[in-house]
């Protein structure tokens, strides 16, 4: 990760100074680094051992910072790990174009790579993304929205970039189709439990923990698995009380929705579906020789569900 890190600060740079301070704002901010290590480790736990790794790792880091920056300005947000998001500091227009900066910089170290499978995964990847983000934007303040098309944005905007990165792992650990779908499909679950116990410590976590606000989601009127939970099991009240506060964004009446989805299990049905998925992802694992890469990315599976921030 080390070497990840070098790779990304060199390619961050620019002769244009405001991107050279967003960019390091960004990314210097941290983070799990969850897909640049999935690369890493299916790369290792294929055998490959090569430098394209570290700049592929490199470079779904970058795809994924520029998408935080883009979505921050699409959600108003003012706090991300712990810190004043990029918006909140340097204005929405200099945060979407750098945000376009950082994509584009990712296609040029794809491109360095010289392999055109690579190419065809990440450019795909990055289009599904943004189908993504317009699905999650039409579905905002919709309390009407089926659990089925909640997934289906969390297969697009998350899991999407976690199953590139095990995938790119695949492709240059010279892996076969079967081996390499395997792989995509812990990525993809894996992506989708992040993602649902995301949304769960939206309800549950505190903010410190959480490097944002809690109750952001409810803010920004996003209709997540909780929510959707509490209305099918709460009462008719309980269920109206929620409606609304989606529809508006209604974040005063968080106390109130806390004691519903708390109530109704709503939490932990959530964070059931979470483990469902990440037992999805460890099941993948074993087309992989035992190696301490896949033991990593057992432990991995673990995580994802069992933490607080």
């Amino acid at each position: 990760m080390r070497q990840v890190d070098a790779v990304i600060r060199e390619r961050l740079s620019s002769r244009v100074a405001l991107i050279d301070q967003i960019s390091r704002y960004i990314v210097g901010a941290g983070g799990k680094r969850i897909r640049p290590r999935l690369v890493l480790l299916f790369a290792r736990a294929l055998g490959y051992d090569g430098p394209d790794q570290y700049e592929l790792a490199a470079t779904v880091e970058l795809i994924h910072t520029s998408t935080l920056l883009h979505d921050d300005v699409v959600d108003e947000s003012d706090l991300r790990r712990g810190r004043a998001t990029a918006n909140a500091m340097f204005g929405n227009a200099a945060s979407v174009l750098v945000g376009d900066f950082l994509y584009s910089r990712s296609f040029q170290m794809m491109v360095s790579v010289k392999n055109m499978r690579v190419l065809e995964v990440l450019a795909d990847a990055t289009n599904v993304i943004a189908e993504g983000e317009v699905l999650q934007l039409m579905n905002m303040h919709d309390p009407d929205l089926a659990v089925d098309e909640y997934l289906r944005v969390i297969r697009y905007k998350t899991a999407k970039l976690f199953e590139a990165s095990a995938r790119l792992g695949a492709v240059l650990g010279g892996a076969g189709a079967a081996v390499e779908e395997a792989c995509a499909d812990y990525g993809r679950s894996l992506g989708t439990a992040f993602q649902l116990v995301d949304d769960l410590l939206d309800y549950e976590g505190n903010s410190d923990e959480l490097g944002k606000n809690v109750g952001d989601d409810l803010r920004e009127g996003k209709p997540t698995l909780p929510l959707l939970i509490a209305m099918e099991r709460g009462t008719a009240a309980e269920r109206e009380l929620i409606r609304h506060a989606i529809e508006h964004g209604e974040q005063q009446k968080l106390p109130d929705i806390l004691a519903i989805v708390r109530r109704t299990g709503a939490l932990d049905a959530t964070r059931e579906a979470a483990q469902e998925q990440a037992d999805k992802a460890r099941e993948s694992l074993f087309v992989l020789p035992e190696s301490e890469a896949r033991g990593a990315l057992l432990e991995l599976c673990f995580r994802a569900v069992h933490r607080s921030s």
